[in-house]
This record gives C-alpha cells, structure tokens and sequence, in this order.
C-alpha cells in the first residue's frame, strides 16, 4: 500500500473536500482524485462518496489505520536519519506541562555543552510522543496518571526507549471550599457523577477515568485544551469542575484529596529513539544516569 496515496486520502477525508487536500498537497484536484482512485483500486473497496464527500464503512476502517501507518514510517525514517546524519548543534527537549523536568540537571549540561544550543518546548502527550518518534524532538518527558505497573498510554509510534525518571501521588483537585475538601481519601468510582474538567493536555480525561474504574460517568464539563496549568488550576478552583493530577501541582486556592482506589500514580518518563551524544548526555541526566 503506497504510502503517498495513503497521505492524499488522509487530507482528503480530514478536509472533506479533494480541492482542499490539493491545496494542501500542492497537487491539482485531478491527481489528488487519480490517487484516491488508485488507492481504492488497491484495496478493492471505495473508500470515498464523491457528493459530497464522505467516508464509506471501508474508507473509515482504513482511516484508522492510515494514522500509525504514516506515523511508523515517519518515525522509521527519523531514527535512520539520526543514526547517518551530521553531529547536531542543537538538542530539542519536548516536555508535556505536568512533566517533572529537574532544571538544574539541564543546566549543567547546557553549561558542559556551550556550542550545542538546547531548546525545550511544553506540548501535550501524543504532540511530545509523536515529535520524538519523528525527529522534531530529539527526546520527551511525558507526564500522566497510570497504575504503579503499567507504563503510561503513548501513540504506537515504533521503537522508542522510555525511562521512568519520577513518580508521585495522584489527588482529585477541587476547590478550596468544596464538601470534599477536607476528606484524607477517597475511591474514584464514588465521584463519577461529578463535573470533570474536559483538559486532555493538562490533567486526565475523562475517557480514561472511566477506563480506571471499568465504569460509565465522569462527565466532561468545561473543555479546556491548552497546556497552562496556572490556567487548569484557576478553574478548578473557581468551581468549573475536578481534576485528576499529581498532588505536587497544587496551590493554596486548590484542595487535593488523595485517590485511595484504584491505586494510582503520576509518572513522568524520558521518551527517546536513537541518540546523538549530546542528546544521549542530557538523557543520562534527566534520568539521574550521569
């Protein structure tokens, strides 16, 4: 299956329109269309209804499966190029907002380092795990809530190398002056019919509070999706709903009540494919190594 026609009907069925995706592409709409044509040929399905444009059963199964397809393939020509290319005069840290990055360990590197230019950007989980897998990042700190012994939910990205560098406990956020405030526990499941910050980015989804406690609930009230957590931490603490993080986040206008079932942790772990050394450096220092 030709990877190129895999990616015009990707933008195809994002955009919903074969003249948009051409624009996007930098293809006319009569190759764009040769290639949905060539591809639907090669699966023996249509894909596409042309008027207006929209999947077909077969087109959507595909489309899940276009994603990490592309995604492997991007994350395979990455590792290679990492391997044969140029010693880099830069190194780019993804970090996603909750992630405990020690900055003293990334200053010392920097300052044994001066010619290698070191960058972080703050971005959310698929966003740091993907960038990684890809090569726009050189490696990650990924932060989020899992079970002690379950490494934490990435994108399928290929072979990447994760490393635990931190763990704490995990507390429902609420505000200062909420019922619940003052109690020392208490089960999930108990709070799934309260109003939970929809913050994919910043605090733990409600999908995947439903998945901890293999129930229904957890009802997504005010949808927030950026990566400031003074931002996250304000509404909660103006009544806009609860919140899943770590307890080490938390200011005097927000309470933590700890998470007593499920048993449950903050990780952050260090998300890397093939180093540079100078990567391999800082890699070795985030993750106490050095």
């Amino acid at each position: 299956m030709d990877p190129h026609l895999l990616r015009t009907f990707a933008a195809v069925a994002r955009l919903g329109s074969f003249s948009a995706a051409a624009d996007e592409l930098g293809y006319t709409q009569s190759a764009v269309s040769q290639q949905v044509a060539a591809l639907e040929q090669d699966v023996g399905a249509p894909l596409l209804r042309r008027r207006p444009v929209a999947l077909t059963d077969a087109g959507a199964r595909l489309l899940e499966h276009t994603g990490p397809i592309l995604l492997r393939l991007a994350a395979a020509r990455a590792d290679v190029a990492r391997l044969s290319g140029p010693p880099p005069a830069a190194v780019v840290l993804g970090a996603t907002p909750l992630a405990r990055l020690d900055p003293g360990r990334l200053v010392e590197v920097q300052r044994a380092m001066p010619r290698v230019a070191f960058t972080v950007r703050v971005g959310g989980r698929a966003e740091t795990a993907t960038g990684v897998a890809t090569g726009r990042l050189d490696l990650g700190l990924v932060d989020g809530v899992t079970a002690p012994s379950d490494p934490l939910a990435l994108p399928d990205t290929g072979q990447l190398d994760t490393t635990a560098v931190a763990e704490g406990p995990v507390v429902v956020a609420l505000p200062a002056g909420h019922p619940l405030a003052g109690r020392r526990g208490v089960a999930l499941a108990d709070l799934a019919d309260a109003v939970w910050l929809d913050a994919p980015e910043a605090a733990t989804p409600p999908a995947q509070l439903r998945a901890f406690v293999r129930g229904d609930g957890f009802r997504g009230g005010l949808a927030y999706p950026g990566t400031d957590t003074g931002a996250l931490l304000a509404l909660v603490a103006a009544g806009a709903g609860l919140a899943l993080l770590p307890a080490a986040v938390l200011t005097p206008a927000v309470r933590g009540v700890p998470v007593v079932v499920p048993r449950l942790v903050h990780r952050t772990e260090l998300v890397h494919g093939s180093l540079t050394a100078p990567a391999a450096a800082l890699a070795a220092a985030l993750s106490g190594r050095s």
